[in-house]
């Protein structure tokens, strides 16, 4: 008797996976175009979307919204080690307003703390030649720049990056 509970439960299962496959590919086809969405609404729906967008989390911690591109996949924002990582479809840049130019790897990592990004990894800025960014902050004296730490500390009017912007794709980090 138990084994065929057993039976009648693990097909009862298998079926009910099979039509939620079915759904999602269904899904995936009626409502995305690209390749990258494809891929960001799969990783949402297996992983669970974040409770607010990245530019809301960037507010929360008194950074300008738009540091990020706005076509990011998702991001992971582990709150106890304060450990962010944004995640992209693929290398790219984007020209803010003030003229400055930052590059983003397909995966940015930093740690994420009131008015400040420090530790990071995959972001750059041109200065003269591409540099690394290693930190993002609110400037502690003039509250409408934000400072990027590039080897040099470079000052920037915080409303240029008050926006996310579209990026476009770039060949190399």
């Amino acid at each position: 008797m138990e084994k065929a509970l057993m039976k009648v439960a693990s097909f009862s299962i298998s079926r009910k996976a099979k039509e939620e496959i079915s759904s999602i590919g269904e899904d995936i086809s009626r409502f995305s175009n690209t390749v990258e969405e494809k891929a960001k609404w799969i990783f949402e729906k297996l992983k669970g979307k974040p409770s607010k967008s990245l530019p809301d989390l960037l507010r929360e911690y008194g950074l300008p919204q738009g540091l990020f591109p706005r076509n990011i996949i998702c991001y992971e924002f582990d709150e106890s080690r304060s450990k962010l990582i944004v995640h992209l479809p693929s290398t790219c840049e984007v020209s803010f307003k003030d003229s400055s130019v930052l590059r983003y790897a397909t995966r940015v990592k930093a740690t994420l703390s009131r008015g400040k990004l420090s530790g990071i990894e995959g972001m750059k800025t041109k200065v003269l030649v591409w540099v690394k960014v290693t930190q993002v902050s609110l400037d502690s004296y003039k509250s409408d720049k934000v400072c990027f730490m590039a080897g040099v500390k470079k000052l920037r009017p915080k409303d240029a990056y008050d926006m996310a912007r579209d990026s476009i794709k770039v060949d190399e980090f």
